[in-house]
Formats: structure tokens, C-alpha cells, sequence
């Protein structure tokens, strides 16, 4: 988290909207561990990670939805998951985020 705070703070400070998104578990093998965490902001700008690269779009398309609709949500990508699949999560793992809107 303290990765991406720099740019969180100034994103916030020009008045953006900011969604978070952070590793909460992990079952089997993971990209990243729990407490990685990404943060998006309403322009679709991404500071930090939370799975290398390998579901990092479709997390960007969840936190803007976050960001439009106010709610905050688990989300959960695994192997056997087709999305997952579809976007590249093939380390055979299913990787569990919280995504929510950061509300100062």
C-alpha cells in the first residue's frame, strides 16, 4: 500500500475519483500475496499490483465500475475460472481481491 500512496494522494489532491484494490487471499499458488494492492482512478490510471500483470485489466474494469456505482466488493480469480483463464491467470491459483472506493 505505502507503493502506491504518492500517487493516491496526489490523484485526490486534482479532485479524482479513486478505486483500491487489495490481495485479501490466496489459495494455491498466487502472483502476489495478500496485502498487495492497486489503486485506479476514474481517468482508468493504475499505480501498483495485484496479480504481476496477469488480471490487472479486468481488476482495472471492476474498480471503474466501483468507482461509478459506490459499492465495494470481493472478487475472485482462479485457474479454473474462464475469465480468469481468459486474461492470463494460469499460475494455478485463485487469488481473492477486495475492491472499493477510497473515500476520504
Amino acid at each position: 500500500m505505502k507503493d502506491i500512496l504518492d500517487d493516491v494522494v496526489a490523484w485526490r489532491s486534482a479532485g479524482k475519483q479513486v478505486a483500491v484494490a487489495r490481495v485479501v487471499d490466496i489459495e494455491g499458488s498466487g502472483p502476489r500475496d495478500p496485502g498487495a494492492a492497486m489503486a485506479v482512478n476514474e481517468d482508468g490510471e493504475v499505480v501498483g499490483s495485484v496479480s504481476g500483470g496477469c488480471v490487472e485489466g479486468a481488476v482495472v474494469t471492476e474498480a471503474l465500475d466501483i468507482i461509478d456505482s459506490g459499492d465495494r466488493r470481493m472478487v475472485t480469480f482462479g485457474f479454473s475460472d474462464d475469465e480468469a483463464f481468459s486474461v492470463g491467470l494460469t499460475c494455478g491459483g485463485t487469488i481473492h481481491l477486495f475492491i472499493e472506493p477510497l473515500d476520504w
